[in-house]
C-alpha cells in the first residue's frame, strides 16, 4: 500500500513578507516558488482565477517547482463567472491544453462558482462536467446557500459522484467565529460567504479550503477541527489537499506546516514534507 500523503498548502506561493522568515532570506523576486515548493508541497492557483498565464510562465513554474509538488489551479474567471459556464468548452480545453506542460504538478483544476451560480444553473454545469478535459482530476466550489442542504445538496453530490468530481470543502467558520479587527480582515468578511462547512468528501481526492480569522487562537481551533478528519480519510486511503487562509496570510506557511505536523502524529507514516533550506547561509532559523 502506498505511503499515505497530505498535501498542504497556501493560497500563493509568492508573498515578500515570507522572505527571510519562512523562505530563504536571498529568495530572489519571481523565484518564491522554487523556495516554496521545498518547504510545502501543494499551492492554490489563484493567478489563474484572474489571467491565463503566458507558456513561457508555465514553463518558469515548470522548471521551479520540486517534483512532487502540486498546483490546484483556478479556471479563470471568464469561463466561471463571466460566462457562468455557457458554451466554454474551447476556452476549458484550450485552458488545460497552456498548462498541459506541469504535467503531473497539476494536483487539479478548480471551477470555483460565483454564489449566484445556484441551482438553475446545474444543467451548465453537467455540460461542463461531461465536456472537460478528463486528463486530470477537477472540483467545484459551490457558493449558493441552496447546495448546501436538502435537495440542492443531494442533488449536486449525486452528480459530482457521477463524474467523479470534487467538491471542495470551504470552511468559512473560522472567519466569522469572531468580529474582524483588521482592515483585511473587514475585507475577508465582505468577499467570503457565509455557509455552513460540508466535512464529507466525494472522492478519494478531497480538497479543503480553511479561511481563518484575525484572532491566530480563533484560527488554530478551526484549523484543529480537521485534524482528526485528515488523518481518518488518510488511514481510509483518501490523498486529501488542505489549503489554510488567514485575512493577511502573512503567517499561512506556518499554519501549514503545523496543521501537517499535527496529522502526522496521528498518522505515523505519513510522506514527509520537503527538507526546506536554510532562511540564511549562517543559520536555519525559525519558520514560527
Amino acid at each position: 500500500m502506498a505511503q499515505p500523503t497530505l498535501h498542504v498548502g497556501c493560497p500563493m506561493w509568492a508573498q515578500r513578507a515570507w522572505v527571510g522568515r519562512f523562505l530563504p532570506a536571498d529568495t530572489a523576486a519571481g523565484g518564491e516558488l522554487s523556495a516554496y515548493s521545498r518547504l510545502l508541497n501543494a499551492v492554490e492557483g489563484n493567478t489563474t482565477f484572474y489571467a491565463a498565464p503566458t507558456p513561457a510562465t508555465v514553463a518558469r513554474w515548470r522548471e521551479q517547482a520540486l517534483p512532487g509538488f502540486r498546483f490546484v489551479f483556478k479556471v479563470p474567471k471568464r469561463i466561471t463567472h463571466e460566462r457562468r459556464l455557457r458554451g466554454v468548452d474551447a476556452e476549458l480545453t484550450a485552458f488545460c491544453r497552456l498548462m498541459a506542460p506541469l504535467g503531473e504538478l497539476i494536483g487539479g483544476f478548480t471551477l470555483q462558482l460565483p454564489p449566484s451560480f445556484g441551482p438553475d444553473d446545474m444543467a451548465a454545469l453537467e455540460n461542463a462536467l461531461r465536456q472537460r478535459p478528463a486528463a486530470w482530476r477537477w472540483s467545484v466550489e459551490v457558493r449558493h446557500p441552496a447546495f448546501f442542504a436538502g435537495d440542492g445538496r443531494i442533488a449536486l453530490d449525486a452528480m459530482l459522484r457521477r463524474f467523479d468530481v470534487e467538491r471542495v470543502l470551504l470552511d468559512t467558520e473560522p472567519l466569522f467565529e469572531r468580529p474582524p479587527t483588521t482592515d483585511d480582515g473587514r475585507e475577508e468578511w465582505e468577499q467570503k460567504p457565509r455557509l455552513r462547512a460540508l466535512r464529507e468528501p466525494i472522492t478519494a481526492q478531497p480538497i479543503v479550503r480553511i479561511i481563518g480569522n484575525d484572532d491566530p487562537t480563533v484560527t488554530a481551533a478551526g484549523i484543529a477541527v480537521w485534524t482528526p478528519i485528515v488523518a481518518q480519510w488518510l488511514r481510509h486511503g483518501r490523498t486529501p489537499t488542505v489549503f489554510l487562509h488567514t485575512p493577511d496570510n502573512s503567517g499561512t506557511p506556518a499554519l501549514a506546516l503545523a496543521f501537517h505536523a499535527a496529522v502526522g502524529q496521528l498518522v505515523h507514516d505519513l510522506q514527509p514534507l520537503p527538507s526546506p533550506p536554510p532562511l540564511s547561509s549562517k543559520a536555519q532559523g525559525s519558520l514560527f
